[in-house]
């Protein structure tokens, strides 16, 4: 499942059009690395369309992931405030979503309600990952990581947020093309 679901699925709409009038809309080129590993970041991204590569030094830069739309990158980093443990780079022409880091600690300080639903979407798409890498581990070792992990492993709670979920992700994605929002100064 796409990780912004599980956020979208736990956000309220006003803690959406938060994250929209705070955060940039940014068309990435193909080949542009949005997050180096090792290096600090003061982003959290939301991959809205395209494609993004996740590679490891330790693999001499293989790319163990493949990021399709709804991904959300530097999550880890902006949970523990450690340097990113990959780079993620555009594969192709790529729209994202990018909140400032400093933003969103200020907002997440100032309110509590939003904080307690963010986090706890990270925690749940951090844990799913965790299983997801586990599964990887013991059965499929020379594939691909697949970020979008199958519906089944969820919990019904979380099954039940899927479909608004999608719908506000698709709420998102329209306005984020709008011309109107791409007019906004940066």
């Amino acid at each position: 499942m796409k990780k912004v679901f599980f956020l979208l699925g736990e956000l309220d709409d006003d803690d959406i059009d938060w994250m929209v009038s705070s955060g940039r809309r940014e068309e990435v080129e193909a080949g542009t690395v949005l997050i180096q590993e090792g290096q600090a970041i003061d982003t959290l991204h939301i991959l809205l369309e395209g494609t993004l590569s996740v590679s490891v030094s330790a693999l001499e830069g293989k790319t163990i992931a493949r990021l399709t739309s709804g991904a959300v990158v530097g999550e880890m980093s902006f949970a523990d405030a450690r340097p990113p443990s990959a780079t993620v780079q555009a594969v192709e022409t790529s729209l994202v979503l990018s909140i400032p880091r400093q933003l969103l600690i200020e907002k997440l300080q100032e309110d509590q309600g939003f904080a307690s639903r963010f986090y706890r979407a990270i925690a749940i798409f951090l844990s799913t990952r965790l299983r997801g890498t586990v599964r990887y581990l013991g059965y499929a070792k020379d594939q691909l990581v697949n970020e979008d992990n199958n519906v089944e492993d969820l919990s019904p709670e979380m099954i039940d947020n899927v479909p608004l979920a999608k719908a506000r992700f698709d709420w998102l994605l329209r306005r984020l093309r709008s011309s109107d929002y791409a007019a906004l100064p940066e």
